[in-house]
């Protein structure tokens, strides 16, 4: 019975949901560059001095977490999607 919710098992609809799963990540791959341009942006107004370091750990800093929130939250929405989170409250 739990197999009949788990649409992660059909091939067709798995590659449908994997396949949005990646097009978000595309287009948050450009809002995290974006961030992270306006975040370069502000350091660079505010007068910080800016080293190779600061770049780098910036870069890293805004564009990890923005990539990382957007993973984590993109995978509860394709879990809840696709039946994996009833078929885990049932206890089946």
């Amino acid at each position: 019975m739990a197999e009949e919710r788990n649409r992660l098992s059909d091939p067709d609809y798995a590659a449908f949901a994997w396949g949005r799963f990646r097009r978000l990540m595309r287009w948050m791959a450009l809002v995290a560059a974006l961030a992270a341009v306006l975040a370069l942006a502000y350091l660079w107004n505010a007068g910080s001095p800016f080293t190779v370091a600061l770049v780098i750990a910036t870069i890293a800093g805004v564009a990890g977490s923005v990539l990382l929130g957007t993973a984590l939250m993109g995978l509860v929405f394709l879990s809840s999607g696709t039946g994996h989170d009833s078929d885990v409250g049932t206890g089946e």
